[in-house]
């Protein structure tokens, strides 16, 4: 285990430190633009390795307990998750301007047409009493000059092992927005050379949001099922915040007649 930096020469050296950044704030309207272009290369490097800190702090520190899987499951579900990047930490956090593709954690990719990004998107913290997934995803959106937006969650392998038509796949989702929009989920699932898509749209305007996607009325080959994937898709996103709390999928059998 590495030694805590709380020793007596770590604290001097640390007020040290703070006194020449200091100085250097006091000193930045009246550098020259050169002279200021140093200082602010070096500022950029200590804010990033700052909040680096700072992420794995908050992560670590504030409740909901990260890696929590915990939500609650319809009765008779025999299978539940929550993606990674609700449930831990994911580095980088987040990226200004985002390009389409751009993948967050090992499960979630961002897709869009933009010509010109003006796309911010980031991992938060959730930190209020009613949380239960440990981190959110808030998504600025500025100017938006494409025709679509949306995030892609792959699921894991664990959500097709053992599918059937008869199951009845649930999204919970805790969504806020700065203004209204529609969402919707497209439920995919490959099954050899085919696709099988399932769109329902998400509820908004409830604390907790559920939709679920009943394979029953699709041509689901059950002994040729591979993957699945859901699409958010966010429709008319411009000059909005939207922040997903949580999501979490969970699967059940339909009840036998």
């Amino acid at each position: 285990m590495a030694k805590p930096p709380n020793g007596l020469i770590d604290r001097l050296l640390h007020r040290r430190v703070m006194r020449r950044w200091e100085k250097v704030a006091d000193r930045a309207p009246s550098l020259s633009l050169p002279s200021l272009r140093r200082v602010r290369s070096r500022a950029l490097q200590l804010r990033e390795l700052l909040d680096r800190v700072l992420f794995e702090a908050d992560a670590r520190l504030t409740l909901p307990l990260v890696g929590s899987n915990a939500f609650q499951k319809p009765l008779h579900s025999d299978w539940g998750w929550r993606p990674q990047l609700w449930r831990g930490p994911i580095y980088p956090p987040g990226a200004a301007a985002a390009e389409t593709k751009s993948r967050f954690g090992d499960e979630v990719t961002l897709f869009h047409d933009c010509r010109v990004s003006e796309l911010t998107v980031r991992q938060i913290r959730n930190t209020r009493e009613e949380d239960l997934a440990p981190f959110g995803l808030r998504m600025d959106v500025f100017r938006f000059d494409g025709s679509f937006l949306s995030l892609v969650i792959d699921l894991p392998q664990g959500a097709v092992q053992g599918l059937k038509r008869k199951h009845l796949v649930r999204l919970n989702a805790v969504v806020e927005t700065e203004k209204p929009l529609e969402i919707f989920a497209r439920f995919n699932v490959r099954h050899g050379p085919n696709t099988e898509q399932i769109v329902r749209e998400l509820p908004l305007g409830e604390d907790e949001i559920m939709v679920e996607f009943d394979l029953a009325y699709s041509k689901l080959n059950e002994k040729r099922v591979d993957s699945a994937w859901v699409d958010l898709i966010f429709e008319g996103p411009e000059m909005n915040q939207v922040i997903l709390r949580d999501v979490t999928f969970s699967r059940r059998p339909r009840a036998e007649l």
